[in-house]
């Protein structure tokens, strides 16, 4: 802990408790974080204010796949900061060329196009889509229409809530943008029915990851590809969290056996170093965008291309994937274990869970509350669930200290 001289020229000791009261004065409240203050970070660890350790179960949303201060990730990092970090699309720099082909060659696409959040790629891919459907498909303008599933989560742009029916996160910021047709996830004939001459495309995360680790019935992504094709519409997956190795491999629609036209991606692109982003596809649905119609001031940016390289660079390997399959095997086997004591259902791939506790021993939130008092950092949604998203790098033994510590959580709550 150390001492801090804030605005009113008063020198106190810097605690959990007096940093999260100053963030609370001064910080809008758009977040209700666990009572926990980090400050340093290392693999699956991080070190809070007060000097206590914990596994962080969450990495920032599969943010961190390859966990804190990866060295590979940190080694781009720092070479790239000493050359140049910015230059704008207004010129050229020597990291985007490569970035964009060993991204095109490790997801096996065409082309790909640079932004920083995975909200900003999923509004890139829907307007792609949509210059697809009027350029290409030959939808009369201002008529294009794209298919979402219920329960899902894209992001927090106006035009990303305006789909969404998670009322905490769609209420109160309409008037809504137009265009979306919303389905039942996991129902690919009503999502056919739902076709019709104006709709450019489908949206969907093929795992849904803030509804809870939601998984589609068997082949369900598979019939929406035939649906899609039949109909001359386009499919996009959302794999900005399930995507980059989180499921056991590269993406989840490879793992399942589909190809979309368009797959977004973010998150664990930048390493959890900087914001990095993407939309890849083939040049039949990429070319359609011309100079000046869609751009960003840091997509594409020296420093994240020169850390997004280094992701795909790990993930060539194919070890962090192998790794998400063999752990993702055994978090199943002791998730199943927890039935019997506290755990009424799950929903598991790779290194990825949504976990359901009995109601009667609280909140997902008091479970993650719990967890916390054993030293695993994790994140509650939708009541009583909780979400497991350690890093890809995770040991045994690691995976061994999560379990235990859930297990405790429980007996805790009991």
């Amino acid at each position: 802990m150390e001492d801090f001289t804030g605005t009113t020229g008063v020198t106190r000791l810097r605690t959990s408790r007096t940093i999260i009261d100053d963030e609370s004065r001064y910080l809008a409240h758009n977040y209700r974080p666990l009572p926990v203050v980090i400050t340093e970070g290392d693999g699956a660890w991080v070190t809070d204010v007060e000097g206590r350790r914990y596994l962080d179960a969450l990495c920032a949303y599969s943010a961190l796949n390859f966990g804190h201060r990866n060295p590979s990730l940190m080694q781009a990092t720092l070479e790239q900061l000493g050359r140049i970090t910015l230059t704008s699309r207004a010129f050229h720099n020597d990291q985007l060329g490569p970035f964009a082909e060993e991204l095109c060659a490790l997801t096996g696409y065409d082309m790909m196009l640079p932004m920083n959040t995975g909200a900003e790629a999923v509004e890139t891919a829907l307007k792609l889509a949509r210059l697809w459907g009027y350029r290409v498909k030959g939808v009369r303008p201002n008529r294009a229409e794209i298919i979402v599933a219920s329960g899902n989560f894209h992001g927090r742009t106006i035009s990303l809530v305006s789909f969404s029916d998670d009322v905490q996160a769609r209420a109160g910021f309409g008037p809504y943008t137009p265009g979306f047709v919303a389905v039942p996830y996991g129902d690919a004939d009503a999502l056919e029915q739902a076709i019709t001459k104006n709709t450019v495309a489908v949206l969907l995360e093929p795992i849904q990851g803030e509804a809870g680790v939601l998984l589609p019935p068997d082949g369900y992504l598979a019939q929406v590809r035939r649906s899609t094709e039949r109909h001359a519409v386009l499919l996009i997956a959302d794999e900005v969290q399930s995507g980059l190795g989180r499921t056991g491999a590269t993406l989840e629609t490879e793992r399942v056996g589909v190809r979309p036209d368009l797959v977004t991606l973010g998150k664990a692109l930048g390493g959890g170093v900087v914001p990095v982003s993407a939309v890849v596809g083939n040049r039949d649905v990429m070319g359609v965008v011309r100079p000046g119609e869609h751009g960003s001031t840091f997509g594409g940016n020296p420093l994240a291309c020169s850390v997004g390289r280094a992701v795909v660079a790990l993930l060539d390997t194919g070890v962090p994937q192998a790794n998400a399959r063999w752990l993702g095997a055994e978090l199943g086997k002791e998730l199943e274990a927890l039935t019997s004591s506290g755990v009424v259902g799950y929903r598991q791939v790779g290194l990825w869970a949504g976990i359901d506790v009995d109601p009667a021993l609280g909140s997902g939130r008091d479970v993650c509350e719990a967890l916390l008092r054993h030293g695993v950092l994790a994140k509650d949604t939708h009541g009583s669930t909780l979400r497991l998203a350690p890093p890809l790098t995770l040991t045994d033994d690691e995976l061994d200290y999560v379990c235990a510590a859930l297990t405790a959580a429980l007996d805790e709550l009991a």
